[in-house]
């Protein structure tokens, strides 16, 4: 049986380092959810991931499931979608419900969320701040799919995706990637293995590597801010 290995936070602003956790990835339990908390965690390597029967806990596991935009496949029966121009691509127009549904709409591989109302509220308070962002489709005014996650600087740290219909997560996902592509970013982090990324051309790199490219990402100039307008008018790449 692996040993557990975590610390225990206090109010105190500060994580032990990465490198500390456990052998599943579990580095830390409790603190809070603030805004200031959250962009330290990502900054560090590290991210919260729980249940509504569980303390807070941080997580940085190793290896680390990273996509880098130039290594993003775009599968041929997903071009042949987003070229019938079925969906519309927004951003930053409904955060809240996008990441109310990720919570709410559920997966084949996946029992319960992790997503709870204290996270959403939390979430919420970064988007309203600048720093995380949702990328949706919509279809006829009704939003049927996107992605949440969190940029600091020239990364990505993708959280959650949902769909209401075929492939709407798909393309509201690849319109990100090539978005961050053109913005110069380092790579998204998918945190762990799904095999959803994998097929997209996720991989698994060390930790350690993990961490280089995430100290060199977020002393970078960023986009922090609104995404709204850099999505309008603008055709994804297929």
């Amino acid at each position: 049986m692996n040993e557990l290995k975590f610390r225990f936070l206090t109010d105190r602003l500060w994580f032990p380092p990465a490198s500390e956790a456990g052998p599943e990835g579990l580095l830390a339990v409790g603190g809070d959810l603030s805004p200031e908390r959250l962009l330290l965690a990502y900054r560090s390597g590290i991210f919260p991931w729980y249940s509504d029967d569980q303390p807070l806990l941080w997580w940085s596991p190793d290896p680390r499931f990273v996509l880098m935009p130039g290594e993003f496949h775009l599968p041929r029966r997903l071009r042949r979608t987003i070229r019938q121009g079925r969906f519309e691509v927004r951003a930053d127009s409904a955060f809240r419900e996008v990441i109310r549904l990720c919570a709410k709409v559920s997966r084949p591989d996946q029992e319960g969320t992790w997503i709870t109302k204290e996270m959403i509220e939390a979430y919420c308070e970064l988007h309203r701040a600048g720093w995380a962002h949702s990328v949706e489709c919509w279809r006829e005014d009704e939003l049927v799919g996107g992605v949440y996650g969190v940029s600091i600087g020239l990364a990505f740290f993708a959280e959650s995706m949902f769909r209401l219909e075929p492939d709407a997560s798909k393309v509201a996902l690849t319109a990100l990637v090539q978005k961050c592509d053109l913005w110069g970013f380092r790579f998204l982090d998918c945190q762990m293995q799904t095999e959803n990324t994998e097929r997209f051309g996720a991989r698994d790199i060390a930790r350690d590597d993990f961490l280089q490219l995430l100290a060199q990402a977020i002393v970078e100039p960023g986009h922090k801010g609104l995404w709204t307008k850099e999505f309008e008018n603008w055709s994804l790449d297929v």
